[in-house]
Formats: C-alpha cells, structure tokens, sequence
C-alpha cells in the first residue's frame, strides 16, 4: 500500500507531521477571549462595585452625626452636622469659650488650639476630623488655681490689652516651648507668625515667650 493510501475502513487521511503540531481549532479566538479577557474584565467590575459600596458606606451627614472629641483630658459625646468647625463644637456646644471667633477665617490665630502637640486653627478644622486626637484649649492649661507658666508669663510681662488674641498667643506660646524649652527670639517670632494683635502688644508677648520657665517638653 501506498504511503498516501487510505488504510480500509477509515473515512480520512491520516494527519500530516504539520496538522498533528497545529493548535487544536477548539482554542477558538472566543475562548481565548473568555479565558483571558473575562478574568481581569469581571475583577474590575467586581472592584468597582466594591469601592462604589465602600465609598458609600463612608457618606455621613447632611444631618448630624455622633462624634467624640478628647478635649482637656476629658471626653465628650455630641452630635453635630460634618460642616461644624471644632471652634463652633468647643465654643458652643461644649461652652469651653476661652479660645475666641475674630477672622473665622484662619488667619488672626486667636482660635488656636493644641491637637495631637501641634498649634491649628479651629475655625478651620473640623470637629469630625479631630476625633481621636488629643485636643487642648486654653482652659487645659492651669492647675486649679495655678496658672500654667506661659500664663503667669503673660501677666508678668503685661503681654496682653483686650485679651481677644491672648489665648491663641498662650497657646502657640506653649506649642513652642513643649518642643524647645529655650528658643532664641527669632524662633519665638516665627512661631508665633501666625497669631495676629489687633492692640500691637507684640514687644511684650515676645518678653513673655522669652521670659517663660518651667515648660517641660511635650
């Protein structure tokens, strides 16, 4: 029998060397696609979808919400709308109005507050984001009847007039000196670059920086 001859029974010619190493035709172009496409094509979905439900899971408000603010070493639930600024949260709501409203703007100072160790504006912070943070005002700082030395300072040296400025000054004051005890004038005024005095008493807030002693570093 021939090489090319059809053995007796068999309805097709035996499969060349060339056919016998062709892909199979059941790889079809759509199962590659289905196998390859598909895959990374559904995870995306899939993500999307998840980071659809999980951003919508974060949306609070417009109405107000339960937060908890550590204020002075003290805790304090209220419910207040996510647009409350932490000055309107602590002055009215919590009645802690030693730290004053001038600008409402963040850029006086007088609304300065002590959060985590840093000096901020809480005209321009908001309440909800202050949440875990350690938050200090100005009526945290003295110990009964014992005014705090950057206090007693300012009364020395007659660092302050109509007082609206004072406590933000007090405040970045001791943001200063709880990081370097013994700062040099130049120090003193660019820290307290962001505090502005309507009345101009700043010789004396910087005699009364200059002049504090017994600050411990925070």
């Amino acid at each position: 029998m021939a090489a090319n001859d059809t053995p007796s029974g068999s309805g097709a010619p035996p499969p060349t060397r060339a056919e016998a190493q062709a892909p199979s035709r059941d790889f079809s172009r759509r199962n590659f696609l289905k196998t390859v496409g598909v895959g990374p094509l559904a995870a995306g979905v899939l993500a999307a979808h998840e980071a659809e439900t999980q951003a919508a899971a974060r949306v609070i408000g417009p109405g107000e919400v339960p937060i908890e603010l550590a204020i002075n070493g003290r805790k304090y639930q209220l419910a207040v709308e996510p647009r409350v600024t932490l000055l309107d949260a602590v002055r009215t709501r919590l009645h802690l109005t030693g730290q004053k409203r001038v600008c409402d703007r963040g850029s006086c100072g007088a609304c300065t507050m002590l959060v985590d160790g840093r000096s901020v504006y809480a005209c321009s912070t908001l309440a909800i984001e202050a949440q875990g943070k350690d938050i200090r005002t100005v009526e945290g700082l003295a110990q009964g009847t014992v005014l705090h030395p950057v206090q007693q300072a300012f009364c020395d040296h007659d660092g302050l007039m109509c007082g609206f400025c004072t406590p933000g000054f007090v405040i970045s004051t001791v943001a200063l000196l709880e990081k370097n005890p013994a700062p040099t004038p130049d120090q003193v005024r660019e820290a307290l670059d962001g505090n502005i005095c309507r009345c101009g008493t700043y010789p004396r807030v910087i005699e009364a920086a200059l002049g504090v002693k017994g600050v411990a570093r925070g």
